[in-house]
């Protein structure tokens, strides 16, 4: 029986790197398809119609596919720009709900007054998508946390999603702040978002800027080495540099991080859309990889990191690629898990490969990793045999790991900064109660109490009773 996964799209990052995913799978699919028959392996992702946009079933040709999606923004700008592109075909205009002016960067204003103002049109348009699908799976949210759209309105919709839905699973694809991030009222946005993907979500994914961007450079370095020698033989250094550098300028901001986010997506999903050795399905990671529900954020990493945007570089050995999932520099959020305590680890592996080569690397890094004393095998892998777009192989690591502790940590910190002062409260408490600011803090100090006290969780020693006789 196929197994649907919906995606919901919020605010203007969350479309933009929903934007990048569907140009991806169609790709994937693309590639993988042997017919132009639908099948099971795009019903995943996508509905089949006629011309009458009547539904045809699994074995039929292939006609209009639409993705199993809701966009949501509001503000009308972005939506506007994926209708009007060419993979507006895949969306019709009753999967949006758009507005015009914006939440104004205020989590308040998303989640109460366009909350309040869509919430009925959100759950109608949910239950139409749900209605098209045979064996739901999963939700997966793709948003930011810093705005007012995707934060605000986000947590809402996860909020809804598990009212009306309690056994489906829910995974979100969160973009944090950064530290120098240019929206003063991020620090307050993002940690009341942060409290309702502890409380709704079954599975979170953070991800943050300054790591995209350090990606990005590692990816750029090697291009840019690349043109200098190809062209040194040229003589025409200077003229290739500048086509590179105005290629570069032509991209989109923010297209090359929102693409490897779309790789995560990709990755994650891959095992319920192809054939694999050992696929891993989405209730699986959540099994294994999630020992306490409300800890449930994994940090992730891929590799390798360099072919992602650009195939015409060397693969990577297998055992290497093994060494960069756990280099700080392939992960998708700052942190140093080897510092700190893994409570369980997934891995994904795409491409031809053998059972023994994993097991083997496993077994290395088992001597490595820092485990929670009570999971030392605490390893879930599995192996997907299509492989990604331009590549052989390629990995991926999902960690449950103490380590997210510090970045909640820097959240609270720039939260109270801001809130120590009161500034800025006022335009939250034009839609809420300033006891909403007490109980989000506390309930993320509460959170970090619970990851420091796994961190120095230590077996316990029983002193052994000596024989009366």
């Amino acid at each position: 029986m196929p197994r649907e996964l919906i995606f919901v799209q919020v605010g203007q990052c969350g479309n933009q790197i929903g934007m990048r995913f569907w140009d991806l799978a169609l790709k994937e699919h693309a590639k993988a398809k042997q017919s132009l028959l639908y099948d099971e392996s795009l019903s995943s992702f996508f509905r089949n119609v006629n011309s009458k946009n009547q539904e045809l079933k699994i074995g039929e040709p292939i006609q209009n596919l639409k993705a199993r999606a809701l966009i949501v923004d509001m503000e009308e700008g972005v939506i506007n720009q994926i209708l009007k592109s060419p993979l507006g075909e895949l969306f019709e205009e009753k999967q949006c709900i758009q507005d015009v002016s914006g939440a104004g960067n205020n989590w308040a204003h998303g989640f109460y007054h366009y909350g309040n103002q869509y919430e009925k049109h959100i759950e109608e348009r949910l239950r139409k998508t749900v209605e098209q699908c045979d064996s739901l799976q999963c939700f997966f949210m793709t948003h930011s946390i810093g705005g007012g759209t995707g934060s605000g309105l986000g947590s809402r919709i996860l909020g809804l999603l598990e009212d009306n839905y309690p056994e489906v699973f829910r995974f979100t694809a969160s973009v944090f702040p950064s530290g120098d991030d240019d929206v003063v009222t991020s620090p307050y946005n993002s940690l009341f978002s942060l409290y309702e993907l502890a409380k709704h979500a079954d599975c979170v994914f953070p991800i943050d800027n300054s790591a995209l961007i350090n990606i990005v450079d590692q990816i750029d370095k090697p291009n840019k080495a690349r043109l200098v020698k190809e062209n040194a033989h040229e003589g025409s250094v200077g003229i290739k540099i500048t086509q590179f550098g105005e290629e570069e300028k032509r991209q989109k901001p923010f297209d090359k991080m929102n693409s490897l986010i779309a790789h995560l997506l990709s990755h994650i999903t891959c095992s319920m859309r192809f054939e694999g050795a050992l696929n891993v399905d989405l209730n699986e990671i959540t099994m294994n990889l999630v020992p306490y529900p409300d800890l449930h954020f994994l940090i992730s990493s891929m590799a390798p990191l360099y072919s992602l945007l650009d195939s015409k570089l060397q693969p990577r050995r297998l055992d290497q690629m093994f060494n960069d999932i756990y280099h700080p520099d392939f992960q998708m959020i700052t942190g140093q898990p080897s510092l700190h305590k893994y409570l369980a680890v997934g891995l994904l592996v795409r491409g031809d490969v053998a059972f023994s080569d994993v097991n083997r690397n496993i077994k290395k890094l088992k001597d490595q990793l820092r485990m929670i004393y009570w999971n030392q095998e605490g390893f879930k892998y599995g192996i997907c045999n299509q492989p990604p777009i331009g590549q052989q192989y390629s990995m991926l690591c999902l960690a449950n790991n103490t380590c997210i502790k510090d970045t909640f940590q820097e959240m609270t910190d720039r939260f109270q900064k801001l809130y120590k002062r009161k500034v800025y409260v006022h335009h939250y408490k034009q839609y809420m109660e300033q006891s909403h600011f007490d109980e989000t803090l506390n309930a993320i100090q509460n959170l970090m109490v619970k990851y420091q006290e796994l961190e120095l969780a230590q077996p316990k020693k029983y002193q052994r009773i000596q024989p009366i006789f």
